[in-house]
């Protein structure tokens, strides 16, 4: 790749992982809603005892979603479609359900940890990406060059 190449890969991408990151967890929000009526049913049926779902509800949901989008063919959420970016892998491996999961994970646990101003990382790196990135070696690419 050149260095034109390159440089489109990567614009605008800040911006574009933003917008993907709302609309995917609205996404999220919206698939716990009837997962959340499951759970207060058999809630009822069980005395009680399965409404203790709740605590990992959203937490599960989001690892699912992130297990079959960002981990499958696309490489991509619905959210990272809509924007026109996807994941990479530095060494161009596929990113597989397992690395998916921990790149959601890493990310939620940075920010927890380290309060959201880590995303101010990706100000200063060349190729955009966050401490989770950096830490498994993806990034962030557009998936439509300009």
């Amino acid at each position: 790749m050149d260095y034109l190449e390159v440089r489109r890969a990567y614009s605008g991408v800040r911006t574009r992982r933003m917008l993907s990151f709302v609309f995917d967890y609205t996404i999220v929000l919206l698939l716990s809603v009837p997962a959340a009526i499951v759970v207060f049913l058999l809630g009822i049926l069980s005395f009680g005892l399965a409404w203790g779902l709740y605590a990992v509800l959203l937490p599960l949901i989001a690892i699912l979603y992130l297990t079959f989008t960002l981990g499958g063919a696309s490489q991509a959420t619905p959210g990272m479609r809509f924007a026109g970016i996807r994941i990479a892998r530095l060494d161009g491996g596929h990113v597989d359900p397992p690395l998916a999961v921990l790149h959601g994970v890493l990310f939620w646990a940075a920010n927890a940890v380290l309060t959201p101003l880590v995303l101010l990382v990706g100000l200063f790196t060349p190729r955009k990406q966050l401490l989770h990135d950096l830490l498994l070696g993806t990034v962030i690419v557009r998936d439509r060059p300009l």
